[in-house]
């Protein structure tokens, strides 16, 4: 008899941590479209300064590269169908990820997959989840640059549209992205 009742209990458990996992990678991707939300559309350039980046490096240095990478796939589904989760100065919708933010916006899950799994191993530490936003970066503007050398036939371009006008504000992004968690892990750590 006490066999199947832990049984029960223990797929009991596992319904429950599927369930809170689905809502901690419902609950990023929604993070990740509010920083969306902080936007400032450039002039001089169809890729507008936004928050998101920031967020998508947050979500990955706190959900790890599995829980990252599945939060940002979930946000482009929501995008591409239809949920007003991308930038608001952007095209929405499955045209957005065409346009000239598409390759920025394809890419983010693997950033977040790349900044989580660099976080995942060895000690977490400021240096370690810095290194690992600034490594998912490269990742990050090697997508988005590449779709806007496609779509105008010129990587000079492109580095001038999607590259130069935001590094600095990328730096302090990762920055900020790496205190946040690291602050984060050190608080939970304190409440173990």
């Amino acid at each position: 008899m006490t066999k199947p009742a832990s049984l029960v209990l223990d797929r009991g458990d596992r319904a429950l941590q599927w369930a809170e996992l689905a809502v901690i990678v419902v609950s990023a991707s929604l993070f990740v479209a509010l920083c969306a939300r902080v936007t400032v559309p450039l002039p001089f350039t169809p890729v507008p300064l936004t928050l998101q980046n920031f967020g998508v490096l947050l979500v990955g240095l706190t959900l790890g590269s599995r829980g990252g990478f599945a939060a940002l796939a979930l946000y482009l589904v929501e995008g591409a169908a239809g949920l007003p989760v991308f930038n608001p100065a952007g095209l929405g919708g499955v045209a957005q990820l065409m346009g000239a933010t598409g390759g920025f916006l394809l890419a983010y899950p693997f950033v977040a997959g790349v900044a989580g799994w660099i976080a995942e191993r060895g000690k977490p530490s400021f240096a370690r989840a810095a290194l690992a936003c600034a490594l998912a970066e490269v990742l990050l503007f090697a997508g988005g640059l590449s779709w806007l050398a496609v779509l105008t036939h010129s990587f000079a371009l492109a580095a001038r549209f999607g590259l130069y006008w935001f590094v600095f504000a990328e730096v302090i992004k990762v920055m900020l992205a790496a205190g946040v968690s690291t602050g984060w892990q050190r608080a939970r750590k304190e409440q173990a």
